[in-house]
């Protein structure tokens, strides 16, 4: 090799790079953008939800009440995580979309779980079944046409 060839070589390599942590970084950037989107409609929709009769987001287990603030939280985190996978996707999947389709929507499926086991009223239970959708509908769909643009 001659020395021109090892410069487009390294030129080409590190132009690779930068274009790839262009692309993470402009998913995570949908994705926090999205996750923030997910936290206000799911507060919005447990706040409507809770003015609405007979929807008290009460826990038998505990006694407690799920406040409005906990929504946030928890949808946050678990928004976050999902951008987390949809990044590892973008970073070591072949088909990081399909995939991250897939997952996605799995993990949202097992979430329906806990409300139907926690023992809550008829609504309360209806209420916490539709706010797992919520962010899911946020989420899932933004990720997925991030990653399909991104991979392009």
């Amino acid at each position: 090799m001659n020395g021109m060839d090892d410069i487009g070589v390294v030129a080409g390599t590190a132009s690779g790079r930068a274009g790839h942590t262009r692309r993470l970084r402009g998913l995570a950037g949908t994705g926090l953008t999205a996750t923030l989107a997910a936290m206000v409609a799911t507060t919005l929709a447990a706040a409507l939800a809770k003015a609405a009769d007979g929807v008290d987001f009460e826990v038998p287990d505990g006694g407690e009440t799920i406040p409005l603030s906990g929504f946030a939280v928890v949808t946050g985190f678990f928004s976050a995580v999902g951008v987390v996978i949809a990044v590892a996707l973008l970073r070591w999947s072949v088909r990081p979309a399909g995939r991250f389709v897939w997952t996605a929507v799995s993990l949202t499926a097992i979430s329906l779980v806990p409300p139907l086991l926690s023992g809550a009223n008829t609504a309360t239970t209806a209420a916490l079944l539709g706010l797992h959708l919520v962010p899911a509908a946020v989420m899932i769909p933004t990720l997925a046409r991030s990653l399909r643009t991104r991979t392009d």
